[in-house]
């Protein structure tokens, strides 16, 4: 794999023939939207085939999969695009395996919504280990409250990807409740109530484990959320299921906010079986224009978290996301808009931007002017994608977990393939 940036007076079939590959091998690979209008600063991914297939009369995926000695998932990470034609064609060229040697393995979660876009999500699944489906509520007295996920478990399996249920304190108004995770945490009753609700959903539907995101916790509720982890943890191992908790990024054991200080680490890391740590988020709706993830910020939560949690239990967040801010930035006033990374780029070649990155954040962005106003961008490209991924086997840490991918991001999955195999658990 390489990552090409695009310079001035370049076009796909100038950077085709300097890389000895072919303009449609870029365009698939990347899946371009704007073959014909690259931008200044956009990366592409060089992808460089080692063995192909050329499809015959009445094959089948299996059956390609078969004839070459690999599973049918690896065809479809090795070709997205088969995830878009229900059949195969005569002479279609199928990628068996691409040049280059991966850096190791690793686990992917996802995050989703019951609505995701069921095209993206097929797109999606080979690349996962798990999704986590968000978010069941409960009531103080312990009571579930339900969301439509059986299908997209369902869906989900036959791409050999577990399930997380996951539960928190959010509420109808979108806001986390930190009276309703003190009243769970210290009514022991409701607790237990809340637990077998939990075991008997997770049976029912043939869910993996359970994911746990209480924020925003009152500091005095630390130790009653490490025994309430616990607690689940303990019950829900016996039959089988797994328990991952989510952590707000902390680089330091006393760091002051509402945020941080009810997640311990090293407590909540001692007794889950897995944690996320939630590194985005420095750029964020209401906040000046930034990095959603400075890698150097994500370095500092990293550095203080394996010090305090096993690696091999720890999930780096990848944010799978854009900001667009108006400015100037005013605080209490401004607020930026969420897009896709795919549509930054777009919206680039739109207004004829010129793409920039940040050396100290290894994040790109651009600025542009509509109607007067100039907006700053924020987003995730390839070089940024492979920067964070890294850092996974930088740190011993056992994968990636992306909020969310409610939007395909076609060259995160190419970098990740290229740097990382799968590990599957069903």
């Amino acid at each position: 794999m390489e990552i090409h940036v695009v310079t001035q007076g370049e076009n796909i079939y100038s950077i085709a023939t300097d890389y000895g590959t072919t303009p449609n091998r870029i365009i698939e690979d990347n899946e371009l939207t704007n073959p014909d209008n690259l931008v200044v600063g956009q990366t592409l991914v060089i992808l460089y085939p080692k063995t192909t297939y050329t499809v015959e009369e009445g094959d089948t995926l299996l059956e390609v999969a078969q004839k070459n000695g690999v599973s049918v998932i690896t065809l479809l990470q090795n070709n997205p695009g088969l995830a878009d034609f229900p059949y195969l064609y005569v002479g279609q060229q199928i990628v068996i395996e691409y040049e280059g040697e991966r850096i190791g393995s690793m686990e992917v979660n996802g995050y989703l919504y019951p609505f995701i876009d069921r095209d993206v999500l097929i797109k999606t699944l080979p690349f996962l280990t798990y999704i986590t489906i968000f978010t069941y509520g409960f009531t103080p007295e312990g009571e579930l409250i339900d969301i439509d996920d059986e299908e997209i478990i369902q869906l989900a399996r036959d791409y050999g990807v577990a399930s997380f249920m996951l539960i928190s304190t959010l509420t109808p108004e979108g806001t986390f409740s930190n009276e309703l995770a003190n009243q769970i945490l210290n009514d022991i009753e409701a607790q237990n109530r809340l637990i077998e609700n939990i075991l008997a959903n997770l049976e029912e539907k043939q869910y993996y484990g359970l994911d746990i995101d209480f924020e925003y916790i009152y500091p005095d509720d630390r130790e009653a959320y490490i025994n309430f982890i616990q607690n689940v943890t303990t019950k829900l191992n016996a039959e089988g299921f797994q328990v991952m908790v989510a952590l707000a990024p902390k680089i330091s054991s006393d760091q002051p906010g509402l945020l941080y200080e009810a997640h311990d680490y090293k407590g909540l890391g001692a007794v889950a079986n897995k944690v996320l740590l939630m590194t985005y988020e420095w750029g964020y709706t209401y906040g000046p224009p930034m990095a959603v993830a400075p890698i150097n910020k994500v370095r500092e939560v990293l550095d203080y978290a394996v010090t305090q949690i096993d690696p091999k239990k720890i999930f780096m967040g990848v944010p799978n996301y854009a900001y667009d801010w108006a400015l100037p930035f005013v605080r209490g006033e401004s607020r930026a808009t969420s897009i896709s990374n795919v549509a930054a780029v777009e919206r680039a070649a739109e207004y004829g931007a010129t793409i920039n990155f940040d050396e100290e954040a290894k994040t790109p962005y651009f600025n542009y002017t509509t109607d007067g106003v100039e907006h700053v961008v924020w987003f995730e490209d390839a070089r940024s994608i492979n920067y964070k991924l890294q850092l996974v086997n930088e740190y011993g840490l056992n994968g990636a977990s992306y909020w969310t991918i409610m939007k395909y991001f076609p060259q995160n999955w190419v970098v990740l393939n290229s740097l990382y195999n799968i590990n599957k658990v069903i």
